[in-house]
């Protein structure tokens, strides 16, 4: 079973490589830019292709490591050679196996397989990405032979149907992207406060690293605390009454979130003044911005 990539981004870099390392065959590359593809065959060590019908009669499994704007149409690309029995693949989190088009036609099968991983940097990811879950999606014509993929690599998996993948990308951004997001709004809470942004920084890594790793180790119930946690209604209301109108909306829907949360910790306590509290503010927020236009 021969394994070659279209693409040589930093997710062609690290899975060719990380397959190679783990006793995988990998045909080698093509890619637009010759330059990128010799390149990545040069990292590991296998051939670089001239054309893409070269990269496909070589190949058994083809993964189409592009970017998801480009994957139909590299698709459209192949169904000009023959596809039969050929294993196609993408890696995009938020597409399905349903960007290849009327793909049983060619006598191909079509899979969407994503590593739950930010790939930073394409010459050392390969390192890091062991501890990757990983989600597969597609035909279950060939699905023994994708799992026998993984189960080679000795990843974690779980094969997800094809009308969960944009919820199941959506979640993947809330634990990452949208962390980020959150993350830059303390951060410009901490300059108002007269911090510059690499003290900021400074100050808040400790508890961000710390509290990511509780979350991680002990799951949200565990690693909530707090002002909601707490039941302090006071602290929440300052809180409230000074935020600017965009963190003030974020706070407000986060921490119904967490209440959500701290009932779970703590059945025996009564959130409801709280909730109550949330909600009315989460009204008159609604109000505002309809009188605002």
């Amino acid at each position: 079973m021969r394994i070659g990539f279209v693409g040589a981004g930093k997710v062609g870099f690290t899975l060719g490589r990380y397959m190679k390392e783990r006793s995988l065959c990998v045909s080698g590359y093509y890619s637009r830019s010759h330059d990128h593809a010799l390149q990545a065959s040069q990292f590991t060590h296998t051939e670089c292709f001239a054309a893409l019908e070269e990269l496909t009669k070589s190949s058994d499994v083809i993964f189409l490591t592009v970017p998801d704007g480009a994957i139909a149409g590299v698709w459209h690309s192949l169904t000009e050679f023959d596809l039969k029995d050929k294993v196609i693949c993408h890696c995009s989190g938020a597409l399905s196996s349903s960007v290849f088009s009327e793909i049983d036609r060619t006598g191909a099968s079509g899979y969407s397989i994503h590593p739950l991983f930010a790939v930073s940097d394409k010459n050392s990811s390969y390192r890091e990405i062991s501890n990757a879950y990983f989600t597969i999606e597609g035909s279950e014509k060939h699905m023994p032979l994708i799992e026998g993929i993984m189960k080679t690599l000795g990843n974690p998996y779980r094969i997800i149907p094809a009308d969960h993948k944009t919820l199941y990308h959506a979640a993947a951004v809330f634990a990452s992207n949208l962390v980020v997001g959150l993350y830059e709004q303390a951060m410009q809470l901490m300059v108002e406060c007269g911090f510059d942004r690499e003290s900021a920084g400074k100050a808040l890594a400790p508890m961000f690293l710390n509290n990511c790793q509780s979350v991680v180790e002990n799951g949200t119930d565990m690693a909530l605390t707090g002002p909601v946690e707490r039941n302090d209604l006071t602290t929440v209301k300052k809180h409230l009454s000074i935020l600017p109108r965009a963190q003030r909306e974020v706070y407000l829907q986060l921490s119904q979130a967490l209440i959500q949360i701290a009932k779970r910790k703590h059945p025996d306590r009564d959130y409801s003044e709280l909730s109550t509290v949330l909600e009315y503010e989460k009204g008159l927020e609604k109000k505002n911005e309809k009188n605002s236009f």
